[in-house]
């Protein structure tokens, strides 16, 4: 099991545990790395730990995840790297917890001070939303939009300044390489639903459904970031080939 230095996060560990073992084992680039299931029992990591770290090592250029196939290791200084990221970045879990509990509060005190204004901007929100399906860059800023105008109902500078800081981290080289391998038309959807769900609770004044409603939204978006993130498919794939 690995230790979890603050300086350190545990993707980032998990991350150099990889690389260690890929050395250990003599793998060279073009060749495949161990299956995810294989790797999370070898390091004694979680899935979701173990797929951050994978995602933070093909941001560098060090791996490549191919959907249907496998993950593999690539020559040093790879084409399309975005660089090595810092040491003490906040992982996408973490900051999709963090909202959980900021959002989920911020939603409850909201409903109780809901105007109509607000509800109508919501669903203006929501209908720009629905015609953006199909346009990941752009859902993501509508999305954006939808927190922003929740987290303003309060009347609180600085909580509406703290919800938008924790979401630009959204647009980092590791959440957007996430984005890129499961955002799509299907989760947005998704999202969407879940929205229109805490619209309406907000618009009946209820912070207990207010409250539980954003939970369950931002919950949601962190089973979709780690649902087959490198595929059921290529871990099918994988153990076939085994």
């Amino acid at each position: 099991m690995l230790n979890d230095p603050r300086s350190r996060r545990q993707y980032r560990q998990v991350a150099d545990q990889i690389m260690l073992l890929v050395a250990g084992q003599g793998l060279g680039p073009g060749q495949r790395l161990p299956s995810e299931r294989d790797l999370a029992e070898r390091l004694g990591v979680s899935r979701p730990s173990l797929r951050e770290a994978l995602i933070a090592l093909e941001v560098e250029g060090q791996v490549e995840i191919r959907m249907g196939s496998g993950i593999y290791l690539l020559r040093p200084g790879h084409e399309g790297a975005a660089g090595v990221l810092h040491a003490d970045a906040e992982s996408p879990m973490e900051l999709l917890e963090a909202r959980c509990i900021i959002e989920s509060t911020i939603a409850e005190q909201v409903a109780v001070l809901v105007t109509p204004d607000l509800i109508a901007a919501l669903d203006d929100n929501l209908q720009q939303m629905a015609a953006a399906m199909d346009r990941t860059p752009l859902a993501i800023r509508i999305d954006a939009g939808f927190h922003d105008l929740i987290a303003s109902g309060l009347g609180n500078s600085l909580l509406s300044g703290l919800v938008a800081q924790i979401f630009q981290k959204r647009l980092t080289p590791i959440f957007a390489r996430y984005s890129a391998h499961f955002e799509g038309p299907r989760t947005w959807r998704e999202a969407l639903a879940e929205h229109r769900l805490i619209r309406d609770a907000l618009a009946a004044r209820d912070p207990a459904a207010a409250g539980a409603a954003m939970r369950h939204h931002l919950t949601q978006s962190q089973r979709r970031f780690n649902e087959n993130v490198l595929g059921e498919q290529a871990e099918h794939a994988i153990l076939q080939d085994d």
